[in-house]
């Protein structure tokens, strides 16, 4: 029984936006499964790993019979679509529990689970809160915080974002206990008060499939999950159930240290130094003194790195540690300019923010070394 005949390259692009977060390997072998629905004018794929799912949309040429559904392995459609030449045309054939992939005189079978079968996330009714940004804007917003989100922390709550409305503003907060990132951004219309942890997955796959433009994407938070609307995908994630720490009381705000720096001058010497830095522990020393930044890093085969950078800085000398690769991804991820680095002594964190905005925060805490 026929199912589509399609073009090549309209049938990747949906099935790539969705097959992203599929794993390869899993215990329920439907998870590794794309579910194909075609009605009589469009298709629908949807992904799904329990946590977070994916659904996109395929408009058809020509009218199609009766609905169908089938479930396939969404890796190795992808890659027999893949390797197909350009502009082929593509039928699919469903028989028994077998999808047959016809391109040319390509043939390929491929298994089937049955679509009733496929675990898709249920709708959670009316939001809590919803809002509308644009995608570039959204894509910014995470960028300036996504990096210092947690890796399999024990402290689950830790291994997302955390996402905030109130008012006018949408916060987003990470932190892995080492280090803490902060941003907002303000919309036009007044919001409820919100607080969803998001898991790290969500986010990533988030961030890969949102464009830098204006167009716009729709954000509908809900109790247990959060659903994201842009162009033809439609994302929905389940938050993390946890209490966030409490980031305000982890963000200083009476250090009189501060010395402003380059962006781009900073980041090429944290570069440089960190060459020679402890490959286990990336230690990098910061000495102020009056006009001065010395920047070192050494390691176990006694080997040094120094860089020297002038700075405005006037105050008692200042001799601390951090991990370098705290301050490179924070480098790495704000805009180009000036950077404001403040601190408190030797024992407390240094909090780093872009001169004349209020919008973006970073505190990173010291290392012995």
């Amino acid at each position: 029984m026929k199912l589509l005949q399609i073009n090549r390259d309209a049938l990747l692009r949906p099935l790539q936006a969705v097959t992203g977060i599929v794993e390869r390997r899993h215990t329920l072998p439907i998870l590794s499964n794309v579910l194909i629905e075609r009605d009589a004018e469009q298709l629908r794929f949807v992904a799904t790993d329990l946590e977070l799912q994916i659904a996109t949309t395929a408009a058809l040429d020509k009218k199609a019979g009766e609905a169908q559904a089938v479930t396939v392995s969404a890796r190795k459609l992808v890659d027999i679509l893949r390797a197909l030449p350009d502009d082929s045309e593509v039928a699919l054939e469903l028989s028994a529990n077998r999808l047959q992939v016809k391109a040319g005189k390509s043939r390929f079978n491929l298994q089937t689970l049955p679509a009733a079968d496929f675990p898709a996330l249920a709708d959670s009714g009316k939001p809590q809160s919803s809002f509308q940004i644009s995608q570039g804007e959204m894509r910014k917003l995470l960028a300036l915080v996504q990096y210092a989100m947690a890796q399999q922390d024990i402290r689950y709550y830790l291994n997302g974002l955390l996402l905030v409305t109130e008012g006018r503003e949408i916060r987003v907060v990470a932190t892995d206990g080492h280090r803490l990132s902060y941003a907002v951004t303000l919309i036009g219309s007044e919001l409820e008060k919100t607080e969803v942890i998001l898991p790290r997955k969500a986010i990533i796959e988030l961030s890969r499939q949102l464009s830098d433009g204006d167009e716009p994407l729709d954000v509908a938070i809900h109790a247990s999950q959060v659903r994201f609307r842009f162009g033809d995908v439609d994302l929905a994630t389940k938050v993390i159930d946890g209490k966030f720490p409490d980031y305000q009381r982890v963000i200083p705000s009476n250090y009189e240290k501060q010395i402003e720096l380059d962006r781009d001058e900073l980041q090429r010497a944290l570069q440089r130094a960190a060459i020679l830095s402890n490959e286990k522990f990336r230690g990098v020393r910061w000495m102020l003194t009056k006009d001065s930044l010395r920047i070192s890093c050494s390691n176990n085969e006694q080997e040094e790195a120094q860089e020297e950078l002038e700075v405005g800085f006037s105050g008692d000398p200042l001799d601390i540690g951090f991990n370098v690769t705290y301050l490179l991804d924070v480098l790495g991820n704000v805009p180009p300019g000036k950077v404001c680095c403040a601190f408190g002594d030797a024992n407390s964190s240094m909090l780093i923010t872009l001169p004349g905005r209020d919008d973006f925060r970073y505190v990173v805490m010291p290392m012995r070394i």
